[in-house]
């Protein structure tokens, strides 16, 4: 009996990691499809919450990544200083493993991304269903992602504010608090991508020379993969809150520079999530801060695959 409450006590302990300031980070199993069981990572702010609960999705291309790499975790520590709950989520990784030709992307893709964004929304049921233990304002939970991640974001609050079949589950009226994009697009069967019910207010950050995940927009008759250039346009359009910035002489780099942007993303939330203000900010800016990388310049979106496996 001994043996076995020591075993327990251990494996509790293993289930909580401490970070450096202290405050813990708890797995849960939130969802399993295809057999392949779904966790994300819960880390708790230390001291007052703000109630806030940040969904961070990892890029990789649809083809790795993982919710707890290196950079996730420092992003999530600083929002945790900020008095923010993040939850660091898996999703399933449809193109791992998986020979592509340029005739079947855009179909792979198709579904890459719609397997993603049901795993992003089955994680948001989740938070909802167990929002007085992470002690989160349901209408405070706001998505970020990265390359893949950004996608896969901003196509779930897509098919929510349209109120798709994937999206079908979550609570009648639900709709985030917010959206925060670092490179990313969605992607349309019905040609211009269109909103039945407002998008959350939503933040998009993208290189103006990004040609792996399109700045502007790549389309092919119906189907199109849209871009933060024509998402801003159609918000301008209808009159959504958004922040896009735009980043002059940069690629995909974007992608990468969550935690050099946190004061950005920190006043994003208090502004269009806290306060809800209706502004519509349109910035292009030349940061010599953030250095071109040479692996994301003159890239196709067939050229996914591999530029996937180089950020690894």
């Amino acid at each position: 009996m001994f043996k076995k409450i020591c075993y327990t006590f251990c494996l509790t302990l293993c289930l909580a990691t401490i970070i450096s300031n202290g405050s813990a980070q708890t797995t849960y199993k939130f969802a399993e499809r295809d057999t392949t069981a779904l966790y994300m990572d819960i880390y708790n702010p230390v001291g007052e919450s703000n109630h806030c609960c940040v969904v961070f999705v990892f890029g990789g291309g649809f083809i790795g990544g993982a919710r707890d790499n290196k950079s996730n975790v420092s992003f999530a520590k600083l929002l945790i200083d900020r008095g923010y709950t993040v939850a660091c989520i898996d999703y399933r990784l449809w193109l791992k493993g998986k020979k592509v030709n340029a005739v079947g992307m855009v179909r792979a893709l198709d579904t890459a991304i719609t397997m993603a964004a049901e795993d992003l929304l089955d994680a948001t049921l989740f938070l909802i269903q167990n929002a007085a233990k992470f002690d989160i304002d349901t209408s405070k939970i706001v998505l970020c992602g990265s390359s893949a991640g950004a996608i896969t974001v901003l196509q779930a609050d897509y098919e929510l504010s349209n109120r798709s079949k994937m999206a079908q589950n979550l609570p009648a009226g639900f709709r985030y608090g917010g959206v925060m994009a670092f490179a990313g697009a969605i992607y349309s069967h019905n040609g211009l991508v269109k909103y039945k019910n407002a998008p959350a207010p939503t933040l998009l950050l993208h290189g103006i020379d990004d040609d792996l995940v399109p700045y502007k927009f790549i389309r092919f008759g119906n189907l199109g993969f849209f871009g933060s250039n024509s998402l801003a346009k159609r918000f301008k359009k209808y009159g959504y809150p958004y922040y896009i910035r735009r980043y002059e002489t940069l690629g995909h780099e974007v992608a990468s520079i969550i935690c050099h942007e946190i004061e950005l993303c920190d006043q994003f939330i208090h502004q269009f999530v806290f306060e809800k203000r209706q502004k519509q900010i349109d910035a292009t800016i030349f940061d010599p801060d953030i250095k071109q990388n040479p692996r994301w310049h003159n890239l196709k979106p067939s050229d996914l695959r591999n530029a996937a496996k180089s950020a690894k």
